[in-house]
């Protein structure tokens, strides 16, 4: 009888273990999704400090329409009540904050009249092919460098490289940008200068359209590249050297292991980890890291769109910029640690949490 009852509680006990085993088995689910309850919070916090950065500054749209001689009083009395800045700031707030959650509304431009999730989606794609281009290059040169850096320690080459990347890191990306400019108008029309498009690029082919923006985008990625890839290539060296004077490294030598699988599979493979790291808050940089170089290159980005909203106090889209800035924050962190199991499954995400 005793076994009896105890058999339907035994059976519980075997069912919980296996939600239990599949809970564990799915380790970066769980993870995932405490991380990104963890960032709806964050997001909503990020957003009443934006906001009220915003309304910090002095005056709004309208104090600058005020100084066109031809707009009437009752004109501006009227676009006031419009735009919704007759309204308290917290008003103001919640209503945007309330749209976004119902209609995924982020707003209406005061300046293009325009709803801002248009004016982005419009741009977005634009400033994502500089920095991603801008990102792929860095990572592809940078990597190798630093590596060879490394191995090559106190040599020639190691002197080179640094040198290298001193000068990279001591030009700010305007400086570089400003440079490049320069280059590309003493040698038109070998480098275009300006947007990123030629003026007949309706008229070519499929391939010459994609050849055509990548023309265009040469000088403005070589910008972006020049000084992310400085500081890549020290923290790539500096890593891997920490690690090639691992007690584990001497061991793998004295085994008698090649050289190269001593450098490029158990050394890189722990040097790797800070670099992920750096990888997810690049990620998070991809949509703000090209501004100062749009503005240079006049390319039609969200830079451009952000800089210009600034100037005129368009506060929805300012604010949907700082929005999409601290998105991409988090889920670039939330790559990184993901991509940090894959490599090292000795991580646990949980005490990443």
């Amino acid at each position: 009888m005793t076994s009896t009852k105890k058999a339907p509680f035994r059976s519980l006990h075997l069912q919980l273990a296996r939600v239990a085993s599949a809970l564990s088995a799915n380790e970066a689910l769980m993870f995932a999704v405490k991380r990104l309850g963890q960032g709806a919070i964050t997001l909503w916090l990020a957003s009443i400090l934006c906001f009220t950065v915003v309304q910090l500054a002095p005056g709004d749209y309208l104090d600058i329409l005020s100084q066109d001689p031809t707009i009437s009083p009752e004109l501006l009395d009227q676009l006031r009540q419009q735009f919704g800045l007759d309204q308290t700031a917290v008003v103001r707030y919640w209503r945007w904050f309330a749209q976004i959650l119902t209609d995924w509304n982020f707003g209406r431009s005061f300046m293009y009249q325009k709803e801002v999730s248009t004016l982005i989606v419009e741009r977005v794609a634009n400033t994502l092919l500089l920095s991603v281009a801008s990102l792929v290059v860095t990572w592809s040169i940078a990597i190798p460098l630093g590596i060879a850096a490394a191995v090559r320690q106190n040599t020639a080459v190691d002197r080179i490289l640094r040198l290298l990347s001193y000068i990279g890191q001591g030009f700010p990306s305007f400086i570089t940008a400003l440079l490049l400019l320069i280059l590309a108008q003493n040698l038109t029309p070998l480098f275009p200068v300006g947007n990123m498009t030629s003026v007949f690029h309706n008229d070519l082919t499929p391939l010459g359209k994609g050849l055509d923006i990548a023309w265009h985008a040469f000088l403005p990625t070589v910008a972006l590249s020049i000084t992310s890839f400085a500081g890549l290539q020290r923290l790539m060296r500096g890593q891997l050297l920490d690690v090639l004077r691992q007690d584990y490294i001497r061991t793998a030598r004295a085994k008698g292991l090649p050289e190269n699988k001593v450098i490029y599979v158990h050394a890189l493979r722990n040097a790797v980890n800070p670099l992920i790291t750096l990888l997810g808050f690049e990620f998070a940089n991809l949509l703000s890291g090209a501004f100062i170089t749009e503005y240079f290159f006049n390319w039609p980005g969200l830079g451009r769109l952000v800089l210009e909203a600034v100037r005129s106090k368009d506060e929805f889209v300012v604010m949907a910029s700082l929005m999409m800035g601290a998105v991409m924050l988090i889920l670039g962190n939330l790559f990184a640690d993901l991509l940090l199991k894959t490599v090292d499954p000795r991580i646990q995400l949980g005490d990443r949490g």
